[in-house]
């Protein structure tokens, strides 16, 4: 077996670190910081978009610390385990068709549930579109466009969808981690539909490279014409 392939085959964690890092997220981030601390970061800063930014951060903060923690530190791991690697530079050419994927697919399936009353907007574009100018959109951008995809992809595709792939196969993984990933938008509930989509460019992105960054670079793209259209459309 060729050394790039070995991650989808195996690696050194048990249900002790799936279950302590899902339980980091679905206990401690959705229903400590985001209905605690983001609230007091609301009452601090007294603009949402802020607020939600910071919390974003904090978020970010919590995750990969827990990840570096629970699963790299005990084993003496690197940030390459979780996919932070180089990818060939033949696969520019596919990053920008799986964008164009999403995008199309993003842009159907708002049409699609928009016929049974979805809503495109949520507290999130509500609280960009309550105050737009240039810092404003650059905060977003930061937010939605660095901070998220980041983290994110870290941690959902390079851990989560790791840790299933070496036991499930890749088509259960990623239906798997994309419901994962997509019950972590909670309370977002409008933009799950989107979410669950984009988890699986994600991770078909990650299983066909072997890195996170191309998925990253997609992700980024993705939320910040989003954040863009959200300002000015």
């Amino acid at each position: 077996m060729q050394t790039a392939e070995q991650w989808k085959h195996n690696d050194p964690w048990s249900w002790r670190e799936f279950s302590a890092l899902l339980l980091l997220e679905f206990g401690f981030v959705i229903f400590v910081i985001k209905h605690g601390v983001q609230s007091l970061y609301e009452k601090w800063l007294n603009v949402p978009l802020y607020a939600g930014t910071l919390t974003g951060l904090t978020i970010a903060i919590v995750l990969l610390a827990g990840l570096y923690v629970i699963a790299l530190r005990p084993h003496g791991l690197t940030w390459q385990s979780v996919g932070v690697r180089s990818f060939p530079s033949s696969y520019w050419s596919r990053i920008l068709i799986w964008l164009l994927v999403l995008i199309a697919l993003s842009i159907a399936a708002v049409m699609i549930t928009s016929l049974f009353g979805n809503s495109v907007d949520n507290s999130k574009t509500e609280a960009l579109k309550q105050q737009v100018n240039g810092f404003t959109v650059l905060i977003g951008i930061v937010s939605a466009g660095i901070i998220s995809p980041v983290y994110e992809e870290i941690f959902y595709r390079g851990f989560v969808y790791r840790w299933l792939r070496t036991r499930t196969g890749a088509g259960w993984s990623i239906v798997i981690s994309s419901l994962i990933f997509t019950a972590a938008h909670y309370p977002t509930f409008n933009a799950m539909p989107v979410n669950f989509i984009s988890g699986v460019v994600f991770a078909w992105t990650y299983e066909r490279t072997g890195s996170v960054i191309p998925a990253m670079i997609i992700h980024g793209v993705f939320n910040t014409i989003a954040v863009i259209l959200t300002a000015f459309a």
